[in-house]
């Protein structure tokens, strides 16, 4: 492979990982407010719990209200009832009573359904409180590491921006062109690897003679399908890899 190649493949692999990053940091804020929302769902939900409680709480205080007036009614009326003078307004007076103490019943009973009924609902607000701060902490901890990971992208981003930068400028002025043309004209991937006679991108075979003429050729060339440049790397043979293992024997 030319010189050039391997700065190419290299400029590639450069801009595989900076654009894996930016995904990243792109993705990190959503991911925050994904969670955020998730939150926001805990506190209406304890929200909800504690206006059933309250709703609860002001009814039992309003029935407590309407017993203490029928009470008094009632008692004002059973002076009446000992000052009627006639049988009517006695039966009359029997009447308001008997629908005093009624009401007041039905309002005893009602008090004790709530009473009944509020215990779940305590039990309802203080589960969702637990949640809810539960949530917050967890919240709150994957907020920090999503915090510290978008630092750590921006320090090797910042890192493979030079790297990137050396790389490009070793490369001549009309194959750097070519590349960025490419690159942005093929969604960022401007190089592939002819593997058995075909573009690794676009899957097309080549030309029997442009395949051999890119696996002898240092030029840099351009897949006939797809305008990619192409690179080859020649098979790795066994003797190669017995070479290459620590301690191998010298002819």
């Amino acid at each position: 492979m030319s010189p050039d190649l391997k700065l190419i493949v290299q400029l590639q692999d450069l801009d595989n990982q900076i654009r894996e990053l930016q995904r990243e940091i792109a993705t990190l804020p959503k991911h925050i407010a994904e969670i955020e929302k998730a939150l926001e769902a805990h506190v209406r939900k304890l929200e909800a719990d504690r206006a059933a409680l309250a709703a609860n709480q002001r009814e039992r205080k309003k029935l407590d209200g309407d017993i203490q007036i029928q009470e008094s009614k009632s008692s004002k009326l059973k002076d009446q009832l000992n000052e009627a003078k006639t049988n009517e307004q006695y039966r009359a007076f029997q009447k308001e009573i008997e629908y005093c103490q009624k009401e007041i019943r039905r309002s005893e009973d009602r008090v004790l359904a709530l009473m009944e009924e509020s215990e779940p609902l305590q039990q309802n607000v203080k589960a969702a409180e637990a949640a809810l701060g539960e949530e917050k902490q967890r919240v709150e901890a994957e907020k920090q590491d999503a915090r510290a990971r978008t630092a750590v992208d921006q320090k090797a981003l910042e890192t493979i921006h030079v790297e990137r930068k050396e790389v490009a400028g070793g490369l001549p002025p009309a194959v750097y062109s070519a590349y960025e043309r490419i690159r942005t004209k093929r969604r960022g991937l401007a190089v592939a690897e002819a593997i058995d006679g075909r573009c690794s991108a676009c899957h097309l075979a080549m030309r029997p003679q442009f395949y051999q003429d890119l696996r002898c050729s240092q030029d840099v060339m351009f897949c006939e399908s797809c305008g990619r440049i192409l690179y080859y790397i020649p098979p790795i043979s066994f003797e190669d890899l017995a070479a290459a293992q620590p301690g191998a024997s010298q002819p």
